[in-house]
């Protein structure tokens, strides 16, 4: 019977990456947005999730400066939340990806907004949008 040797510290298997994700899970903010008067007078509670593609390499020295800034991201889309009036979820979460682009190497978003005190018997409700850069 063959024997597996363990593998080294260091030791890589080859592979290729398929793709690279960030995500930012479960930011919570008060925010502008409804469709009425009555909805946009007082902040609504948001859940937001975004799921990003992003094309580069895996770092190679293990340096910030090779990979998209996590910190720098999670305060652009919070900024831009509570900074803006929004009347549709829809609006928002198109917005939020244009952020997202914004940061050179995402190629594809996936933005999902729930308002969480919206309906009493409903957990949250909200939308998802997906996106892809073009190629212009």
């Amino acid at each position: 019977m063959p024997t597996t040797q363990p593998r080294l510290a260091g030791d890589r298997v080859k592979s290729s990456v398929l793709s690279q994700r960030i995500l930012i899970r479960d930011l919570t903010l008060s925010c502008s947005i409804g469709v009425s008067e009555e909805e946009r007078a007082r902040r609504q509670r948001l859940r937001i999730n975004i799921e990003l593609t992003v094309d580069y390499p895996p770092p190679a020295r293990d340096n910030i400066n090779e990979v998209l800034d996590y910190g720098r991201l999670a305060k652009a889309v919070r900024n831009h939340c509570l900074t803006t009036t929004f009347r549709l979820l829809e609006t928002l979460a198109d917005e939020l990806s244009d952020v997202c682009f914004g940061f050179v190497p995402v190629s594809e978003t996936k933005v999902r907004i729930e308002k969480l005190d919206r309906y009493a018997d409903i957990g949250g409700i909200g939308v998802e949008v997906a996106r892809r850069r073009s190629g212009d």
